[in-house]
């Protein structure tokens, strides 16, 4: 890709009030972050050649054991990590908005029958934000790459699965945010950022995936990256079914 003084790369994912958007340049310690209620709000912010974000892209029509390829391809990787990678359920039961509807739908469209997880089911309207506004606009589905920050992280890591959790009973594990730290500065991001408080309406955790997602979005647009799996899938819309690191 062509890099221009005002080219920016974006590194994305879910927080509470929202979504946390990590900008920065292709190079360099340039790094701003800020928090968007909406996902199409991001790339609307700023001429963006890359989007790495954390939610599903690319949604079947049918599963089968442990979601899609994408999932099963990268759990073995990340060892005790692997429980962070939900299996994503087909395209009908992602658009239920009930939960037990979209257990119904599940079931019958995944071989082995299996249910949504109630954690995969509480980001299933991001998961459909994400979709909509990619299949609205095919400019933007070229430059979205789904990304996952434990998949990030063992990249970072010398493709080795990290030894220490983000969170430990739903609170926040210094010492695991300290590895993340660690490995996000020698990726080259600002250690005034990478160490800074989140903004307002997200966590620590949140700001650090982010950030992961941003050194991965470099990646991509140097042609380093590579995805999960490496023969890529797409639903019946034309989306990759693919995480890339």
């Amino acid at each position: 890709m062509n890099e221009t003084n005002d080219l920016w790369l974006a590194g994305v994912d879910g927080c509470p009030s929202g979504w946390i958007a990590a900008f920065v340049r292709p190079t360099g310690e340039a790094c701003e972050v800020a928090i968007f209620p909406r996902f199409a709000d991001i790339v609307a912010a700023r001429q963006i050649a890359v989007v790495a974000v954390d939610m599903p892209i690319g949604l079947p029509a049918r599963t089968g054991l442990g979601g899609r390829a994408a999932e099963n391809a990268v759990r073995p990787l990340l060892g005790a990590r692997q429980s962070s990678v939900f299996s994503v359920p087909s395209r009908a039961a992602i658009e239920e908005t009930d939960y037990r509807a979209a257990c119904d739908t599940a079931l019958a469209t995944s071989d082995p029958p299996r249910k949504v997880s109630k954690q995969l089911f509480n980001i299933a309207p991001k998961i459909r934000e994400v979709d909509g506004a990619l299949r609205t606009d095919a400019a933007l589905a070229a430059r979205a790459f789904e990304v996952h920050p434990e998949l990030a992280f063992w990249r970072l890591n010398g493709e080795r699965p990290l030894t220490e959790p983000k969170k430990v009973k739903s609170r926040c594990y210094e010492p695991g945010l300290a590895l993340r730290r660690d490995l996000l500065i020698a990726a080259g991001l600002p250690p005034a950022i990478v160490h800074g408080a989140p903004p307002k309406g997200a966590g620590p955790d949140d700001l650090l995936d982010a950030l992961a997602c941003a050194a991965i979005a470099r990646r991509v647009h140097a042609g380093t990256a590579h995805p999960f799996p490496t023969q890529v899938e797409r639903d019946a819309f034309g989306l990759p079914m693919a995480i890339w690191a």
